[in-house]
């Protein structure tokens, strides 16, 4: 009589986790692979759970995977994947389909992608390098970027679309800055440069002449120490951009503070209530001398600019008023971009950075509060600084 062999349960549930983890590596790649090993995981974890039971369960056959991850495991992954058999895309998820639209599904992958990098890259059965991304851009929207990676597993090949257009606009703005930033030095180093070689030769010999001169040269360096000394401003708030200040301020008494340094007669400041926020003084204190300072430069010669604080429910608001040209419409959305002027011209005879209003966002979302500009032209501008109340 033939004696059968029982497999002990606790190899049972070791062999069935391996076979779950083997069927699992199968069926994702990289890109995908967080969201099914957690199912794997959980799975192989309560198999071995049981193990510590005591209890003797009968064998059972073990399943084995033979068909690719279901839907809405698939939907758990939060960038675009696709399962291609036979050049069609058998399976998406939920981002795909919505990059992509529902209609992708028993397509061919390189109509359903719609990009012609794409179409090159998945007609290739042998690349060169396989494990390259492909990038695409314009796909799902013209400032879009993405990277597209395929891989094989088992009979189905798996493309992973990675939006990249975070990083690209990040990285586009870093090189905008210093592109702006050595133009702004560029130029004003330049006019000393040649005034100080004038001086060297025989125009030096002028009195009138050389003064005149040096009266250039000393107002160019005096624009570029402004500008270096704002680059360092931003950069210092970028830094501490995560870092919520928890120091009271009386915000009406650095008003009055910040005035009284300015000292020009068209400045009237107006504080209604209990003006206390918690707050870091030295950022602030750049952030009125800023918002006051542009409005008595672009102001009208001999119109008042008014400071208003003021307590509303769990906020205090400054609000900055000045009767000068105003600001087109057009304009007032970029206004706080690095370097961006409504009249390069005027900007620098009065001596803007193009970073002032830069430095006055950042600061203002340190402290959790909001910056809103409002301005009418022929008729002025008012800035409104909201911040949290302590």
């Amino acid at each position: 009589m033939a004696t059968r062999v029982t497999m002990p349960p606790a190899r049972i549930l070791l062999a069935a986790a391996a076979l779950l983890v083997g069927g699992a590596v199968l069926w994702v790649l990289a890109g995908i692979q967080a969201a099914l090993v957690g199912l794997v995981a959980g799975t192989a974890a309560t198999a071995l759970a049981a193990l510590g039971d005591g209890r003797r369960a009968a064998p059972r056959p073990v399943p084995v995977p033979d068909g690719p991850p279901t839907g809405a495991v698939l939907d758990a992954v939060t960038e675009p994947v696709l399962l291609v058999e036979g050049g069609r895309v058998a399976l998406l998820n939920r981002a795909a389909r919505a990059l992509l639209g529902d209609h992708a599904l028993g397509e061919d992958v390189r109509v359903a992608v719609r990009h012609p990098a794409a179409a090159l890259r998945l007609s290739d059965p042998h690349p060169a390098d396989p494990d390259a991304p492909t990038e695409l851009v314009g796909l799902g929207g013209l400032d879009r970027r993405w990277e597209m990676r395929v891989g094989q597993a088992a009979r189905w090949q798996v493309v992973e679309l990675v939006d990249r257009t975070r990083e690209d606009s990040a990285e586009r703005a870093r090189v905008d800055f210093v592109a702006n930033a050595s133009h702004e030095l560029r130029t004003p180093l330049a006019a000393v440069l040649g005034f100080v070689e004038t001086l060297s030769d025989e125009s030096g010999d002028d009195p009138e002449l050389r003064r005149h001169f040096l009266g250039i040269v000393e107002a160019e360096a005096r624009r570029m120490q402004r500008l270096v000394e704002d680059l360092i401003s931003l950069s210092r708030v970028e830094a501490e951009r995560y870092r919520l200040p928890d120091t009271p301020l009386d915000l009406g008494r650095l008003v009055a503070d910040v005035a009284a340094e300015l000292s020009d007669p068209r400045l009237h400041v107006e504080v209604e209530g209990d003006a206390t926020i918690c707050g870091d003084r030295a950022r602030l204190s750049q952030v009125l001398h800023n918002l006051a300072g542009n409005a008595l430069k672009y102001g009208r010669a001999g119109t008042p600019v008014t400071v208003a604080v003021a307590r509303r429910d769990a906020s205090v608001r400054v609000t900055v008023t000045d009767q000068g040209d105003g600001i087109a419409p057009d304009h007032l959305p970029r206004l706080t971009e690095r370097f961006y002027r409504v009249d390069a011209g005027r900007s620098r005879a009065v001596g803007g950075t193009g970073l002032g209003l830069a430095i006055v966002k950042q600061v203002v979302e340190r402290h959790g509060g909001r910056l809103e500009i409002a301005s009418r032209v022929g008729e002025g501008t008012t800035v409104t600084v909201t911040l949290p109340g302590a």
